[in-house]
């Protein structure tokens, strides 16, 4: 059903490379994954499949998301009106030929604060829990060769397609994979990134050493996620929910995140940002209406979140495998 993943692109990109055997087994893995599919593909595919012919003939990818060209008003409408099939969007912003697709995250913000850090020219890069893809563009954007992106999530993957399906030549792939479904030691990957992911691991260093086995030697990991203060043994372990979520496990302080990833076996590690999480970057919008960052923080104390616990503050670290 889904005839966009263009495996065979991806297949040709990566010939020569180490990950070609794992690409050559793409098309049957996903076919598989595609047989189980989700009650609502058809519907969201639906949305993809409705957005109007357009031609991009300018592109921004370097300071924001943005593309544009020629687009009457009703066919705007049409876009736009396939882009909300596609609602909630989470990641972004999105601006496309001047429809703003207004999402739950400033992740552009984010990104500032990550990007001086990084060398991503000429590198094949891997975005474990990618999302709709939105840091994938963002890092074609900073020069990287290629990038793959693997969410299991299938409203994810279309809301990545509708905008591949504007921008279709551009090395970015975006796979409906749990990261437990890519092979063991890929070592294919020069810079690999991890963001928003470790707290949702039951086993995180175990989570740490496996991104490092996609690696190639002298790799690069870039790693984001919650964080608490204190020294090298301060970890918090919620109870239940961390800010409504109930599948967050290890908060751990910056330095014992630095410590775990000298334990995974990465080296030069550092921290290059810590930043508290405001209700102006992650919030309910238009195109994302369900409850979000302010209803999930103490409304009398928002250095605290709904249970009590410290509000989300997140690291970005960065570490070298050896």
């Amino acid at each position: 059903m889904i005839s966009r993943l263009d495996l065979d692109a991806l297949q040709a990109t990566f010939a020569g490379t180490p990950l070609q055997d794992w690409c050559a087994d793409l098309p049957g893995q996903i076919d598989a994954k595609l047989a189980i599919g989700h009650g609502d593909l058809q519907r969201w595919y639906g949305a993809v499949q409705a957005l109007p012919e357009l031609t991009v003939e300018q592109l921004e990818l370097v300071h924001n998301f943005s593309f544009n060209g020629y687009c009457d008003e009703p066919t705007r409408d049409a876009l736009k009106t396939a882009l909300q099939g596609l609602i909630p969007w989470r990641k972004g912003p999105f601006h496309l030929f001047d429809v703003h697709v207004d999402t739950e995250w400033r992740s552009d913000w984010k990104w500032q604060r990550v990007a001086p850090y990084l060398d991503l020219k000429g590198k094949r890069v891997l975005d474990v829990g990618c999302g709709n893809g939105y840091y994938m563009w963002r890092m074609l954007g900073a020069g990287a060769d290629s990038v793959i992106g693997i969410d299991p999530n299938w409203l994810f993957l279309c809301q990545f397609l509708a905008i591949k399906n504007y921008l279709p030549d551009l090395p970015a792939w975006h796979l409906p994979l749990a990261f437990e479904e890519l092979p063991g030691k890929l070592q294919g990957f020069d810079t690999v990134f991890s963001m928003g992911v470790l707290y949702h691991r039951r086993s995180p260093i175990d989570h740490l050493i496996d991104l490092k086995d996609c690696l190639v030697k002298d790799g690069e990991l870039v790693l984001e996620t919650l964080v608490v203060e204190g020294d090298a043994q301060q970890v918090l372990v919620p109870e239940d929910r961390y800010a409504q979520m109930r599948n967050v496990w290890f908060l751990p302080s910056v330095p014992a995140l630095e410590l775990w990833l000298r334990r995974a076996g990465f080296v030069d590690v550092r921290c290059v940002d810590v930043s508290t999480t405001s209700v102006d970057e992650q919030r309910s919008t238009e195109w994302m209406r369900f409850q979000s960052l302010p209803e999930f923080l103490d409304p009398a104390d928002h250095s605290r979140t709904i249970e009590g616990l410290p509000a989300p503050c997140r690291a970005v670290l960065i570490a070298r495998k050896p």
